[in-house]
């Protein structure tokens, strides 16, 4: 009986070991499907048995790409201030297909927890999807707002609309960075300067000020809302 299924690297070598657990190390849930998959012959004791257990690891070159395109358009070049600063070493780590941002003191402690045990270490910066892209989470906003290159600030009569999920319409604009480009990220923040969340410019400066009031300027991508909506899922 094959109790368990350990998979090494990317090139999916197959080992099997005498303990519960499904281990992934240095592969995502994709990787991990395709493989199953290749076993057929033992799908079946798989679906029943196995317990998934994923390996904090660092990102690959391509995953490091595609995060830092995603962050890029919100902070530009910025992002280096995310590695370089005077605080000390900080880092990015995936872990079930999450990306967490933490320090180096903080990655050290964390190697004292079982890996099946750990949930969540320092702060969860987005996922991967099935298809490889990359989605940034609401609990990024702290390390966005602070350099983000755009900006929007909406009416206080359309702050909860924005926070309840929606897009901001031309009538709940407040200010826009000027030679914003359309579907440039931006950072929305509350005409007090709180930040809000983040979202993708609908409209250019220049077309704002023409637009009619019921018009779209900026598509919702999250909102601090979400810490109540979606508490569940943002680990």
């Amino acid at each position: 009986m094959f109790e368990a299924l350990l998979i090494q690297n990317p090139t999916k070598k197959l080992y099997l070991n005498g303990t519960t657990s499904l281990v992934c190390d240095g592969l995502n849930s994709t990787h991990v499907a395709g493989a199953l998959r290749e076993l057929q012959c033992f799908s079946s004791f798989f679906s029943k048995n196995i317990i998934i257990i994923f390996i904090m690891r660092p990102l690959t070159d391509e995953e490091t790409k595609t995060m830092f395109e995603k962050l890029s358009k919100y902070i530009g070049e910025n992002i280096k201030l995310l590695i370089d600063r005077p605080d000390g070493t900080y880092c990015f780590r995936l872990h079930n297909d999450r990306v967490y941002y933490m320090s180096e003191k903080i990655l050290k402690l964390a190697t004292n927890i079982s890996r099946d045990k750990l949930v969540s270490v320092g702060t969860c910066f987005g996922k991967f999807t099935k298809t490889q892209k990359f989605r940034l989470h609401i609990t990024a906003l702290d390390f966005l707002a602070p350099y983000a290159k755009f900006k929007v600030w909406v009416k206080p009569g359309s702050e909860q609309s924005f926070l309840y999920g929606n897009h901001i319409m031309k009538s709940g604009l407040g200010r826009i960075t000027e030679n914003t480009a359309q579907y440039q990220g931006v950072v929305v923040y509350s005409m007090a300067d709180v930040p809000l969340g983040f979202g993708v410019a609908a409209k250019t400066t220049q077309e704002c000020r023409k637009v009619d009031p019921m018009s779209i300027v900026v598509f919702h991508q999250a909102d601090i809302g979400e810490y109540i909506r979606s508490e569940d899922t943002l680990t």
